[in-house]
């Protein structure tokens, strides 16, 4: 009997099988290096933050470097559309940091594109000054001038009371964050920016998954960014997004982010508008190469494939991450319930449903200890603390000299300069963490009833 000849293993067979014993070691080491360790208080550091991860990560993350595609290429394009998806948004443009997806976002609407709604240099962009640095810088660097308002407390959004004071016949936009994933008034800001013909920002770094009226934030502005460095909601390691539901805008921020040149072609692909050598624009000769011809003053902020790839896993658990933000927010809220008399615990935005960043806290006035007396007792029992960022950025020194507006005497932003922190609440704390973090709070409470 004849025996039949093996078919020959196509070479992408063999690379694949190549691949899968490569993922099989990876999945390996990852229950090697990355083994659960037991909490042990006192002795096992809490953080504020972490990233929450598998095997799937690993194994995305080593499948993307395996083709070496450095830059930006398949997976970031399924996370783009998957991203936008969840949001509930058109678009969505990757980008290197949610910091640099800030100065993405407000520099688009610096863009001749825009006409007569074009941001000038002398511009007013309204804006808190309880907040993160780079939600203000892109102001300062595109020549724009921040008018600073006040916050609400407990709610640490901003002051919507003042947003007809703050208004001036130079205001042209708002750029506002929701902090620590608590979103700002969005009824009252968007129909203050619909009244005056406003540009809108949403800062939604801190809050990816927050709902307001039960539609998600980053979804209500003309543009929106997010983060996706360790702290946050989901991680790429270094990593941000703008978001938008209008093409025009779109095109601006991804001219911006690529160099500032007028072709859209993605990396390794040419001729996308199907007359690559047909073009007549500015003073360039006709036919000049759109791939070398620059619309706007841009940058190189794009992000690699790698990147993205971890990104792609990380959103499969979005969902859950929020949830488990919630629940534990839920149980600190609970747990604190009897420290309000010193303690003033975080309020959610009426009509909203936060997707909390972090756990806020602020030291009442007539408390018989201070926040930093607190903070640094936390510290020394390894829970980790952090401050509401730059406290009151008008007192930063990066910020000393430069062109600015303040409406009020900002004395809720003086407070939480003085008063507030935050605790953790990421997904990567157990219910032991937790515990330990209330019965460290209420021992050191404690040292004070008796005095």
């Amino acid at each position: 009997m004849t025996q039949a000849t093996p078919r020959p293993v196509s070479s992408s067979e063999q690379e694949q099988a190549l691949r899968e014993q490569v993922f099989a070691a990876v999945e390996a080491y990852h229950q090697f290096k990355f083994a659960h360790k037991q909490f042990v208080p006192g002795q096992t550091y809490v953080p504020v933050s972490g990233k929450v991860f598998d095997d799937r990560e690993l194994v995305q993350l080593v499948d993307a470097s395996l083709d070496f595609w450095l830059t930006t290429g398949r997976y970031a394009t399924e996370f783009e559309e998957r991203f936008a998806e969840w949001m509930g948004v058109k678009h969505c443009l990757l980008v290197n940091s949610g910091s640099s997806a800030n100065l993405l976002a407000l520099s688009a609407l610096t863009s001749p594109k825009l006409g007569d709604k074009r941001l000038q240099p002398g511009d007013e962009v309204i804006t808190v000054a309880a907040g993160f640095p780079t939600t203000v810088n892109p102001i300062f660097q595109n020549q724009l001038v921040p008018v600073f308002l006040d916050v609400k407390l407990p709610t640490y959004d901003i002051d919507t009371d003042q947003l007809e004071t703050a208004f001036s016949p130079r205001t042209r936009a708002l750029m506002i964050a929701h902090t620590l994933g608590n979103p700002f008034n969005l009824e009252a800001v968007m129909a203050f920016a619909q009244k005056h013909d406003l540009w809108v920002i949403e800062d939604n770094c801190d809050a990816v998954g927050s709902l307001y009226q039960g539609k998600k934030t980053g979804t209500f502005g003309h543009l929106s960014t997010a983060s996706f460095y360790p702290a946050h909601h989901m991680t790429m390691g270094e990593g941000g997004a703008v978001l938008t539901s209008d093409t025009r805008l779109k095109k601006i921020v991804e001219s911006f982010r690529d160099w500032g040149r007028d072709c859209w072609c993605p990396p390794g692909v040419d001729n996308t508008c199907g007359k690559r050598f047909d073009w007549q624009l500015g003073d360039l000769p006709f036919g000049y190469d759109h791939k070398y011809t620059y619309s706007h003053v841009g940058y190189n902020l794009k992000m690699t494939d790698m990147q993205a790839a971890v990104g792609c896993a990380q959103l499969d658990k979005l969902s859950e991450f929020v949830a488990k933000r919630r629940q534990n927010f839920d149980f600190l809220y609970q747990q604190l319930q009897d420290l309000q008399d010193v303690l003033v615990l975080p309020e959610a935005t009426q009509g909203s449903e936060p997707s909390w960043f972090g756990f806020l806290l602020s030291v009442r006035e007539n408390a018989p200890f201070t926040r930093n007396e607190l903070v640094k007792y936390l510290e020394e029992k390894r829970i980790g603390t952090r401050l509401l960022f730059g406290g009151n950025l008008v007192k930063q020194p990066a910020y000393e000299g430069l062109t600015c507006r303040i409406v009020g005497n900002l004395g809720n932003t003086n407070q939480v300069m003085q008063n507030a922190f935050w605790i953790g609440l990421f997904p990567g704390l157990t219910e032991a963490m937790l515990n330990y973090v209330v019965s460290q709070i209420k021992d050191f409470y404690h040292q004070f009833e008796s005095k």
